[in-house]
C-alpha cells in the first residue's frame, strides 16, 4: 500500500490579538475606509512608483481558486498610451450611452453625473487595468476566476485609498479594446480600468450616503 505523497506546507504562525486590541485595530481601518469615494477629477501630478507596486503586492497576495491567481495588473503611465486608452473608451461610451444603455440604467445612474466623456482616464497619472488570466499557451485553466480577481481588486482598492491616493473602478463596455491598448494575449480578459492618483485641487464627489450597518448585516 503506497503512502498519497502530501503537499508542503509552512507554520502558520498568527499573532493572537486581544479583544481591545482587534477592536481597535478594525475601528481605525473601519474609519479609514468609510472616507473613500471613487473620484472622476485627478490631478496630473506623479504618483510613487513604490507605491503602486506595493498596493499591487497586496492586491495580489488575495485568495484565488487552486492559489492560480488568475490576475493582470498592466500599470499604464505613459501620457500616449493614456490617451489612446481615452480615446478607446471613449468611442465604447458614446454608443453604450447612445444606444445600448437601458432607460431605466440611466435613470439610476443620473444622480452620479456620469456620462461618456472620461477624461480621468488621461489625466490621472497612473491607470491600471485589470485582466483575468483564463487558459492559453503559458496559463492553466484557472476557477472562481471573477471572484478571485474581485477579492484582489478590493484589496487594491483598499491599499491605494490607505496610501491616501484617489482611485474610480471604470468599466467601459465592450472592453476588449484594451487587449490591444494594453498589448496583452487573447487568454488574458479585461476585467476592469483603475485611474490612480491624487484628486485635483477643489474635487468634488456626488453627495451619497452609504446603506446603515442594520441593513446590510443580518444575524442568523
Amino acid at each position: 500500500m503506497t503512502e498519497t505523497a502530501q503537499h508542503p506546507t509552512i507554520p502558520l504562525n498568527p499573532r493572537r490579538m486581544s479583544p481591545a486590541e482587534m477592536t481597535r485595530a478594525v475601528g481605525s481601518f473601519a474609519g479609514r475606509m468609510v472616507t473613500r469615494r471613487s473620484v472622476r477629477e485627478f490631478s496630473p501630478d506623479p504618483v510613487p512608483e513604490t507605491v503602486i507596486e506595493t498596493a499591487v503586492l497586496a492586491a495580489a497576495s488575495a485568495p484565488s481558486g487552486a492559489n492560480l491567481q488568475p490576475w493582470r495588473f498592466v500599470v499604464v503611465t505613459s501620457p500616449a498610451r493614456r490617451r489612446r486608452l481615452r480615446l478607446a473608451a471613449e468611442a465604447e461610451e458614446r454608443e453604450f450611452y447612445s444606444r445600448r444603455a437601458s432607460a431605466e440604467w440611466l435613470d439610476t445612474i443620473a444622480p452620479i453625473g456620469t456620462d461618456w466623456r472620461k477624461p480621468f482616464l488621461e489625466t490621472a497619472p497612473v491607470v491600471i487595468v485589470v485582466f483575468e488570466v483564463h487558459q492559453g499557451p503559458r496559463s492553466p485553466k484557472p476557477y472562481y476566476v471573477k471572484e478571485s480577481v474581485g477579492i484582489a481588486v478590493g484589496l487594491l482598492i483598499a491599499a491605494l485609498h490607505h496610501a491616501g491616493l484617489a482611485t474610480l473602478t471604470h468599466t467601459p463596455s465592450p472592453m476588449r479594446f484594451l487587449n490591444e491598448v494594453c498589448e496583452r494575449p487573447a487568454e488574458e480578459r479585461p476585467y476592469l480600468v483603475m485611474p490612480v492618483g491624487y484628486p485635483a485641487a477643489g474635487a468634488r464627489v456626488p453627495d451619497l450616503a452609504r446603506k446603515p450597518l442594520a441593513e446590510v448585516m443580518v444575524r442568523c
